[in-house]
């Protein structure tokens, strides 16, 4: 819940930095509702992409207040965010939600960064990995192509603290995703992407990013500073 329309020269900034961008690396601002119009608009002709904070399971209806993933892609979205941890928590989302959220994304032609992590209670407790498994099983829908949607691991307690997981932990979890994938999807879970999410900025995001299975970045507080977001962009190309 963050920017303002004055902030737009952020978005530019970022915009111009990308420019025709790398084939092997896609730098996506995900905005809020209010701002993906014209954030698109702010875009131009580069390749940096728009996505969405959330969206509706269903395409319209009486929701009052809510967004669907329809309004996403019209408003010039690609992608959208299901199942961030800050949304389980202040809005109840559940695996299942998280799931018909998913699915809702691909319905209208985005792509879905599905959010799974752990609390710090179920991290000292050692259930990490069962918990990240749990919501895996829970949350990517049935019926899904290994390449059509992307993880994001976030462990709730290094986002927003300054905490930021050691590169073992890091490591560990998302080689645990990548086997699950595995499990599910075979050979073709290699076109997943996984993205570490948990207070990446500029110092670290070099060392997070050569983590084996490390694929990308879902970056909170560094991305609110268009230099700060361009220094992590340019620590994966």
């Amino acid at each position: 819940m963050n920017g303002l329309r004055a902030g737009l020269s952020q978005i530019e900034a970022v915009a111009v930095a990308v420019g025709a961008g790398k084939e092997d690396v896609t730098a996506l601002l995900c905005l809020p509702a209010t701002l993906v119009a014209l954030g698109a608009a702010a875009t131009g002709h580069s390749a940096l992409r728009i996505g969405g904070e959330t969206c509706h399971p269903n395409e319209k209806g009486a929701h009052t207040g809510d967004i669907s993933a329809e309004m996403l892609a019209d408003a010039g979205a690609s992608h959208v965010i299901v199942g961030h941890s800050e949304r389980r928590a202040d809005h109840g989302e559940t695996d299942a939600v998280v799931a018909a959220q998913a699915k809702a994304a691909l319905r209208a032609g985005l792509v879905p960064i599905i959010c799974v992590g752990e609390s710090l209670e179920e991290r000292e407790a050692g259930r990490t990995l069962e918990r990240i498994e749990s919501q895996l099983a829970g949350s990517i829908p049935e019926g899904i192509a290994a390449g059509d949607f992307v993880i994001a691991y976030e462990p709730i307690w290094a986002i927003g603290t300054g905490k930021v997981a050691s590169t073992d932990q890091i490591g560990e979890v998302h080689g645990a995703i990548r086997a699950w994938l595995s499990g599910r999807f075979g050979p073709e879970a290699a076109a997943t992407l996984i993205l570490y999410g948990g207070s990446m900025n500029p110092a670290n995001a070099a060392e997070i990013l050569a983590v084996t299975d490390v694929n990308g970045g879902l970056i909170g507080g560094a991305s609110l500073k268009a230099e700060d977001f361009l220094s992590i962009y340019m620590s994966a190309i």
